[in-house]
């Protein structure tokens, strides 16, 4: 083999490697664009979805959003906005004020105890019953309205608990009784109250509630959500001096059976302080 051949021949194969090597550092340029273009794209991605999250986290939620909605009133309700309940005989010469919050355990447990008792008075005029709804077990601060940190199931309740009263002050007691009951009062802690088809589900026992297709859309489309936090900022600027649940009230004073003033949880210590209150 000529010097020549054997000077060509390396020629030629540097040629190739250069050849190789540009085509390599074509293909590496080209990878790194495409690199640095999805990269871009996750960032632009990641950007907008921190972008979304914040927007939604600072959306109004939608009890913030209805404190801005007109009220509908149900039914046998009086007073600014329909927030004034009074149910009983008009013969009825006094009034007892019961103040209570649909997720209270407290509540839960007068109204299964006593309950019956405060129905009967009723039936038979010794007195007229007024409701005053709270929801501050929702994380509601008495007086200040801050609204949702801890649930929601107060505020709907006392909204189907609307619905039921446009139906009747019968339908509403009855209704109040039944979401209270053992069977169907959850825990403190369990925001049951917040599902509809719950609370719906728990009006079926009611029997003019049952099937009752106005009452079920009524709940469904949160007709008296407003009212509801009406009816609590009426509980919260109250001027009974009350800041728990329940709390009874008759001629202006807080009816309690002891001297720590705790409300009367047996049907023995209700009707001694009431009977006491009706001859004031």
């Amino acid at each position: 083999m000529s010097k020549r051949n054997t000077q060509s021949a390396k020629t030629a194969a540097r040629e190739r490697l250069r050849q190789e090597r540009e085509r390599q550092a074509k293909r590496a340029k080209v990878k790194r664009q495409v690199i640095v273009a999805c990269s871009v794209v996750a960032v632009l991605a990641a950007a907008g979805g921190i972008g979304y999250a914040v927007v939604q986290a600072n959306k109004p939620g939608h009890w913030e959003a209805v404190k801005d909605d007109k009220v509908v009133a149900p039914a046998n309700t009086t007073g600014t906005n329909g927030t004034t309940v009074v149910i009983g005989k008009a013969s009825a010469k006094k009034t007892l004020k019961i103040y209570e919050d649909p997720r209270c355990p407290i509540c839960a447990q007068f109204e299964e105890t006593v309950g019956p008792t405060v129905k009967k008075d009723l039936d038979s005029g010794k007195y007229k019953l007024q409701y005053v709804g709270g929801t501050f077990l929702d994380g509601d601060s008495l007086g200040k309205g801050q609204i949702g940190s801890r649930g929601e199931g107060s505020k709907n309740a006392m909204s189907a608990m609307g619905a039921a009263l446009n139906v009747s002050d019968e339908a509403f007691l009855e209704y109040k009784t039944a979401l209270y009951s053992k069977k169907w009062h959850p825990d403190e802690s369990d925001d049951k109250f917040k599902s509809d088809d719950y609370l719906i589900k728990v009006a079926q026992t009611v029997p003019a509630l049952k099937d009752n297709a106005g009452f079920q859309n009524a709940v469904k489309k949160g007709t008296y959500d407003a009212w509801a936090l009406a009816m609590s900022k009426t509980f919260d600027t109250n001027k009974d001096g009350v800041t728990g649940t329940p709390s009874l009230v008759m001629n202006g004073k807080m009816l309690t059976a002891d001297g720590n003033g705790n409300p009367p949880m047996t049907v023995a210590q209700f009707n001694q302080v009431v009977g006491a209150a009706l001859k004031g």
